[in-house]
């Protein structure tokens, strides 16, 4: 029984490490979060490229994963690129994700700066230089995923495929939830 009741205390000490928070991401203008679709933006479209160049990159023990992946859009140049695959393991994480369903979006950060995990997956995009990375991360007890947040520091190593585009993809309005 105290074999049990100490296995108790130590799962609810390890869950306690994560915490969550909601906020509200309302347009600087309101009227963008009450419009409605636009006959002018069409339902789906292409934006035809090509890649330049590709990347791989290895990040140390105790790097931050975004801010390295900054400081790399920074040095290589990059101005619109596809984050195309990433794998390693984190020592603590901080994601968020979407958490509601309609206009303004919400999004739930989930943080425990305490829990490893292994990075399963990692994609997105770099838009005009700004970065939208997406993960999966796994535990023994479960696989989640979200926006990379900083406070995400690598264990083992991990690394990250970037595929560069070539000048003149027009990315503009990919990540614009007013462009409907």
């Amino acid at each position: 029984m105290k074999n049990i009741l100490l296995i108790l205390i130590f799962a609810l000490a390890l869950s306690a490490q994560e915490t969550r928070r909601e906020i509200t991401n309302a347009a600087a203008n309101p009227a963008d979060d009450a419009k409605g679709l636009s006959d002018k933006v069409p339902d789906v479209y292409a934006i035809p490229t090509q890649f330049e160049r590709v990347l791989i990159l290895r990040f140390k023990f105790g790097t931050d994963l975004l801010a390295g992946l900054e400081k790399m859009v920074k040095q290589e140049k990059i101005r619109n690129a596809v984050i195309l695959a990433g794998a390693g393991s984190v020592r603590g994480y901080q994601v968020h994700q979407v958490s509601n369903r309609d206009f303004p979006s919400k999004n739930m950060f989930i943080k425990n700066p305490t829990a490893p995990a292994d990075l399963i997956s990692m994609n997105g995009y770099i838009m005009d230089g700004k970065l939208h990375p997406h993960v999966t991360l796994a535990t023994p007890e479960k696989a989640f995923g979200g926006h990379l947040e900083p406070g995400t520091t690598v264990f083992t190593f991990a690394i990250v495929t970037v595929g560069i585009l070539k000048d003149g993809a027009d990315l503009s309005h990919l990540d614009d939830k007013s462009y409907r």
